[in-house]
């Protein structure tokens, strides 16, 4: 999967609570190549999978998807990775998809070693497992003993006294059948804020014999132009920088251009609003077949989002925290649309 995309490879890195299958779908159409799902717990796979399968639905068009699982025990690992093997349920949004399974295997499999959240941490998972190598071995062999789909992880650059390629020498990472990592390029300690490590993930590329993404701090082109330059990474994870902001994926796909000159520019700013009116639009749409209400109200946070940072936004706040269907969706980018005549 991951080498036959074209490099620098774009991908929507795991976001909790954000990054579903109408996120997933919306960044896709935007030129992102890889989208991963939010995280979803090995435990909960192992012991009740039909409530964590739902939160992995995902559609055809979707693909390469990876699905990203967390937890500290090998045994449901293993159990978790055989079923995702044997396939999620699929979400039909249009009837232009003509896929006739009811389930579909994912691209890949990615296991989470660098979230940083105190839930997470202080259960033993996440970013806490680069601070027991022969656990997070023994949980890779795990799930790489029970897939044939390819399997990836996710890191951080340093974890309490445990530093990143003394982290990999451990595991013995080339001897794994791991085929891609993303570090996000901070450490345990820094969270999602401060200055971006490219040394380590530089030195990563030069380790690790698979595909290396930078991730951590990308807002915009250039900041993925110098995290590329930096690092020599193969691709690059955006996160936090792709919430309310999707068409970041089709500013990179400059990246992919050879002929473009460095300073190339991205999305003609004065249509940016217009671009998110009907990104929003659409991913309503998508979120509404997904899940219903429940999804609309988890939008609210993407309408502050998209449209953060316009002039007066702010007096519509609540107007945008109310919406309970796709109706309202329209009729608040209805406002923000009459709110910003005459300023640009």
């Amino acid at each position: 999967m991951w080498r036959k995309i074209k490099k620098p490879i774009l991908a929507l890195a795991p976001m909790a609570g954000i990054t579903d299958s109408a996120f997933r779908l919306i960044s896709k159409e935007q030129g992102a190549d890889v989208v991963y799902s939010e995280m979803a717990s090995s435990s909960a796979l192992y012991f009740k999978p039909k409530r964590t399968l739902e939160l992995l639905r995902f559609c055809s068009k979707e693909q390469p998807y990876v699905v990203q699982l967390f937890g500290k025990n090998p045994e449901h690992f293993a159990r978790a990775a055989r079923i995702i093997t044997q396939g999620v349920p699929q979400i039909k949004y249009d009837k232009t998809d003509k896929t006739a399974q009811k389930r579909l295997a994912p691209g890949g499999i990615d296991i989470n070693f660098g979230c940083p959240a105190k839930k997470v941490f202080g259960h033993g998972s996440g970013a806490a497992l680069m601070d027991k190598p022969k656990l997070a071995k023994r949980i890779i062999q795990a799930v790489t003993s029970n897939t044939s789909l390819e399997v990836s992880i996710k890191v951080r650059t340093q974890v309490k006294g445990v530093k990143l390629l003394d982290f990999l020498r451990e595991i013995k990472i080339n001897k794994l059948k791991i085929t891609a990592i993303m570090v996000h390029g901070r450490t345990y300690s820094q969270g999602f804020s401060g200055p971006v490590d490219f040394e380590t993930i530089k030195k990563v590329k030069q380790y690790f014999g698979g595909i290396v993404l930078a991730n951590g701090g990308i807002k915009n082109l250039e900041d993925a132009r110098i995290i590329l330059k930096k690092t020599g990474a193969d691709g690059v994870g955006v996160g936090t920088g792709a919430d309310g902001n999707p068409m970041i994926f089709k500013d990179l796909k400059i990246l992919k251009n050879k002929n473009n000159p460095a300073g190339g520019k991205a999305r003609d700013e004065t249509r940016e609003l217009e671009e998110k009116i009907k990104i929003i639009t659409r991913q309503a749409d998508y979120v509404y077949k997904l899940k219903g209400r429940r999804g609309i109200l988890e939008l609210r946070k993407h309408l502050i989002w998209y449209f953060k940072g316009l002039e007066g936004i702010r007096k519509l706040h609540a107007d945008m925290v109310g919406v309970k269907n796709p109706e309202d969706v329209k009729k608040i980018v209805h406002k923000v649309r009459k709110s910003q005549v005459g300023k640009f």
